[in-house]
């Protein structure tokens, strides 16, 4: 019989087994909408008794206890889930929806969309379900195996259309349980947080989490500083503009302090964002590398050191290696471990492409590894390593430093043709009262000469995706 992925969930009726939460009418909030375990339990029940059977459905990940009630039917019904982002235009719908083969969309009764039932954007065929956390159903079938397909979960797109990434029931909670091991995760912790419900970062660790380990969930709908000061956790999550908007707000980071984890993911945390967070909370927050692919792999512990632009030690289960250039102290990540995708799905020369000849996965990010086997991430190979003059240089080394001037608010470094130097350094820099030739001297003597931008160009923000991530194909050409 296997194991069951929720199990806080599952012992619901059981007060004691997950105490103090474990039947606490609040166990669950979404944007200021609560749930205890019992009533989200017979709420999925009721979504996996209308879907069971089917071999795929897509859910209209908004942030609310819908979308809660809507992913979990489909875990306990053993239906592969796909989460959509609510704001995905007509051509990003009809793809994801056509491409995993979806006929049916759960959301919310008030987004049911066209009239008819169909959403919008969406191909012929597709049933839109509406959800009802109100409603109750009993489920009592068996767990599904844990190599049974939990979630598709879809890229961002940034190399041609979004791939479908199969990711198994046991890959989530061995990415889990490995977390709850490296940040002292149990039952006794309020987990705040308000990110999207359509990635791992929100979705995965920020709502299973709390249903595995059986802590209490604080989604707040929007991650605003106010919000998450009056959630009263015990642990953070937060991207890396959710945590540079709360130290803008000194009051609201202060009231962080009572917390015991403040954690930062999905894309680095400049260095000066990290020093003032530990100055306003007094917490120095934990930074966790991962992808969608393999899940959260590597992180700093909650008992360990935490270094800023360091994502920590490889998790329980993991290895990883550096594939360099002889001579170079950077290079692609590659990796082995129990939470690594299934697929991509009908994609399998993709799928072959992302392993090396002996089976470690390819991250396509650059990196380094201390001696104490601490992690620095650099970015990503296909725009992040910068081949100029005869040097390799990490797009993220030049951004930190850009980013350690009091006048920088935000920065991104790519690499442009050069005719002398193959490629010259060009930084994109939001900030107010400084020239260029001012963050070119500024680089110069923080890093190596040969790191310095050639050339610097202001921005009023930098593009980014839905988890704070700058988007360097969006930049203006340099």
């Amino acid at each position: 019989m296997p194991t069951p992925l929720l199990p806080a969930l599952a012992g619901s009726g059981d007060g004691a087994a997950y105490a103090p939460y474990g039947d606490a009418p609040d166990a669950l909030t979404v944007a200021g909408r609560t749930a205890s375990r019992e009533e989200l339990l017979g709420a999925a029940g009721a979504v996996a008794a209308r879907i069971a059977g089917a071999p795929v459905v897509a859910v209209r990940a908004t942030a609310s206890l819908e979308t809660v009630a809507a992913v979990v039917g489909g875990l306990l019904a053993g239906v592969p889930v796909v989460p959509v982002p609510p704001d995905s235009g007509p051509a990003e719908l009809d793809h994801i929806l056509r491409d995993s083969g979806a006929a049916l969309l759960l959301g919310a009764a008030e987004d049911a969309g066209a009239p008819g039932g169909a959403p919008h954007g969406a191909p012929d065929g597709v049933e839109y379900v509406p959800v009802d956390p109100a409603e109750r159903a009993a489920w009592s079938k068996p767990e599904p195996d844990a190599d049974t397909t939990a979630f598709i979960l879809y890229t961002s797109g940034t190399t041609g259309a979004p791939k479908g990434v199969l990711i198994s029931r046991g890959a989530v909670a061995a990415g889990l349980d490995a977390l709850a091991d490296a940040w002292a995760w149990t039952a006794e912790d309020t987990l705040v947080h308000g990110l999207p419900l359509f990635h791992v970062h929100g979705l995965v660790l920020g709502v299973l989490g709390p249903l595995r380990h059986g802590s209490r969930l604080v989604h707040t709908g929007r991650p605003t500083p106010a919000a998450y000061a009056a959630a009263g956790g015990s642990l953070y999550f937060g991207v890396p503009t959710v945590w540079h908007r709360v130290v803008q707000d000194p009051p609201a980071a202060r009231a962080l302090s009572g917390a015991r984890l403040l954690v930062s993911g999905s894309a680095p945390l400049p260095a000066p964002v990290f020093q003032q967070m530990a100055d306003l909370t007094g917490h120095r927050p934990v930074e966790r590398y991962g992808m969608t692919e393999t899940l959260i792999t590597l992180s700093a512990r909650a008992d360990g050191d935490r270094r800023p632009g360091y994502v920590g030690t490889p998790l329980t289960g993991f290895e990883t290696r550096i594939a360099a250039e002889p001579g170079a102290d950077i290079g692609e990540l590659q990796l082995t471990g129990p939470t690594l995708f299934k697929g991509y799905l009908n994609r399998p020369e993709a799928t072959a492409d992302c392993y090396t000849p002996d089976g470690w996965f390819r991250t396509g990010d650059i990196a380094a590894i201390e001696p104490d086997g601490f992690h620095r991430i650099v970015g990503r190979a296909s725009t992040d390593m910068i081949k100029s003059g005869g040097y390799r240089i990490g797009a993220g080394e030049v951004e930190n430093a850009l980013l350690a001037h009091p006048s920088v608010r935000e920065a991104a470094v790519v690499g442009a043709p050069h005719d002398d130097l193959g490629q010259q350094i060009v930084a994109y820099v939001v900030a107010d009262g400084v020239t260029e030739q001012d963050l070119i001297d500024f680089v110069a003597a923080h890093l190596s000469a040969h790191k310095r931008p050639r050339k610097v160009r202001f921005l009023d923000a930098l593009p980014r995706n839905a988890m704070g991530k700058p988007q360097k194909k969006l930049l203006p050409p340099a």
